[in-house]
């Protein structure tokens, strides 16, 4: 058997009750708090940054191809809808969807308001995925290649700033030079995703509104839309996909089209950081004090091992299975802790928030194994090295002087 387990496991079934455990109760609580307080931290900006993500890529895909230009506009010049690299691309195994579409800047009139909004026109190939549970009112819309629907999808902040309703004619104006040609459409369904800057802008429609405005023919359209299955390979695919299409094309990733956005969401990650490191100083403090008062109260125990001939590594062994102890049990209760509140949020959503002010009207939550593992890994070890320090004490203890004063 391990003699320094043993010892330590004796100690543990003696402290109760002793002066000391009442300060290895306060240390496992520290580990439980800090260590749940860091899980739902990491949990809740891994949620806010993915749901902010689907949101913006709901509307532009990851990655847009257009024709290559050195200007930036609303209406992009046509490019045709037959392309060399399309099969290529549907065929590779990181991208999952790939769907034409069109802009057009325009002007909403109503009796009393004004309103400028970029029209989008989707195709027969449009994923409606990320719209079905952003429909607050009303439907979608089909798209087919024989005919067109004046039927569109507002926002309810559009809806909202110009007094619009489900089913209502809805008449935007387009310039051309010197002309403002118009077209109706009527209200088909109304969505609202939260994210603001995005919602006041876009109304979806049938490209071949957009085409007929252009005078494009049916086989050109704006650009192609690809959406990856993972997030994660977007840098390495924008490379990859530009490469594809040609010198007369350019791709786009969204962080490209939607940098500012990225950027804050980049920010987001030092606020956790410093909250990581505030909580691993608080509980380095509790855990280096708890562990100090276990050696000072076991000062006899150690200048009895002493003189029995036990080396000062062993004797630095009982003491930091003696504290793995405590870092297991705080670990264990503050995974407990952290996952009964994050799953309660996750299916109640019982916290919510200002959606003017985060793009969201309940805290999100993202459960990933990975980010689990690496917090309760990094939890261990910081515990394990904090330890080392105070059982250095351990070599500087005199058998004579431990055993005498006893």
């Amino acid at each position: 058997m391990n003699t320094e387990f043993f010892l330590a496991s004796r100690l543990v079934s003696r402290s109760k009750g002793n002066f000391s455990w009442t300060f290895v109760v306060i240390a496992i609580t520290s580990i439980a708090m800090g260590l749940a307080i860091m899980f739902i931290a990491v949990a809740i900006l891994t949620g806010f940054k993915k749901e902010i993500r689907e949101k913006v890529v709901g509307f532009s895909g990851h990655i847009q191809i257009t024709r290559f230009s050195e200007h930036s506009s609303f209406d992009p010049e046509p490019i045709d809808r037959k392309q060399p690299f399309y099969e290529k691309l549907k065929k590779t195994d990181e991208i999952s969807h790939i769907q034409v579409f069109a802009t057009k800047a325009g002007i909403i009139k109503t009796k009393d308001h004004i309103q400028g909004v970029l029209l989008k026109g989707i195709g027969p190939d449009f994923n409606w995925d990320f719209f079905k549970d952003k429909i607050v009112e009303g439907r979608t819309f089909k798209v087919n290649d024989t005919s067109r629907t004046d039927e569109v999808i507002v926002s309810r902040k559009i809806a909202n700033l110009l007094n619009l309703h489900l089913n209502d004619n809805l008449r935007m104006y387009f310039i051309f030079g010197n002309t403002t040609p118009g077209r109706k459409f009527k209200i088909a369904g109304i969505y609202d995703t939260g994210l603001e800057e995005f919602d006041k802008l876009y109304i979806i429609c049938d490209i071949h509104h957009i085409q007929k405005l252009n005078n494009w023919t049916d086989g050109q359209v704006g650009g192609f839309e690809v959406f990856l299955k993972k997030f994660d390979d977007l840098d390495r695919m924008g490379v990859y996909v530009y490469h594809q299409i040609g010198f007369s094309l350019d791709a786009s990733t969204i962080k490209m089209l939607n940098q500012q956005i990225f950027d804050w969401l980049d920010l987001q990650d030092i606020n956790v950081l410093i909250i990581l490191i505030l909580l691993i100083l608080v509980s380095s403090t509790t855990i280096i004090s708890t562990l100090l008062i276990l050696i000072l109260e076991r000062t006899t125990m150690i200048g009895i091992l002493k003189a029995l001939g036990m080396p000062n590594r062993s004797i630095r062994k009982v003491f930091l299975y003696n504290a793995l102890y405590i870092v297991g049990w705080g670990m264990l209760w503050g995974n407990c802790l952290a996952f009964t509140l994050c799953l309660l949020q996750k299916k109640f959503s019982l916290v919510s928030l200002s959606e003017e002010t985060y793009y969201m009207s309940v805290i999100p939550i993202n459960l990933d194994v990975l980010n689990i593992l690496i917090i309760n890994a990094g939890t261990l070890l910081v515990c394990y090295l904090i330890f080392i320090i105070p059982s250095l004490i351990i070599s500087r203890v005199t058998p004579v002087k431990a055993i005498r004063f006893s």
